[in-house]
């Protein structure tokens, strides 16, 4: 059996979109919205609600680049906790039905991606997805996080791998084994 391009990228995308709206739950019960969807790590990163957009749009690019479709549009515009996560699941149920062959094909296809500025990249679709939207993706969901953390957010490492809860087994009875 093989493992392809698709099955080890999609679904993560698809689970940490999924944690990271769940992030925003606790953030909410926890902080302030307001001082939390501007809150950054240093005074040149993005603030919060630009490192979830940003995850959205590697996401969302990775898949349409790819397979030739069309990304949906989103305008970047979003201001509150709950519009950040309609945006997540905007983009999960675009990553949900995207074609798990077409994906897996445009690895063998050419990737150009340019900058308002002209300049840009080209690339072959592996290396696309895997030197570039896979560590993008994860880039902005870890600064997501961080910057949580970093303004107090009772949040942890199972809340960033909360996709493997249903993998967790309790430990052996009688302590340490």
């Amino acid at each position: 059996m093989s493992y392809s391009a698709y099955q080890s990228t999609v679904p993560a995308f698809i689970a940490m979109l999924g944690n990271m709206a769940a992030w925003l739950d606790k953030a909410a019960a926890q902080k302030d919205e307001a001082l939390l969807i501007e809150a950054r790590l240093a005074p040149d990163m993005f603030p919060l609600s630009r490192q979830i957009q940003i995850a959205s749009d590697a996401a969302k690019g990775a898949a349409a680049r790819l397979t030739g479709a069309e990304a949906p549009a989103m305008a970047d515009t979003e201001a509150s906790f709950a519009e950040l996560k309609e945006r997540c699941a905007r983009t999960i149920a675009y990553l949900e039905s995207v074609d798990p062959a077409a994906f897996d094909a445009g690895l063998e296809k050419e990737v150009v991606i340019t900058f308002p500025n002209g300049a840009g990249l080209r690339f072959d679709g592996a290396t696309f997805l895997n030197g570039f939207a896979v560590p993008n993706f994860y880039f902005h969901a870890a600064t997501t996080y961080a910057i949580l953390r970093a303004q107090g957010v009772e949040i942890g490492k199972l809340d960033f791998l909360a996709h493997l809860a249903g993998h967790m087994f309790p430990p052996p009875a009688g302590g340490n084994g």
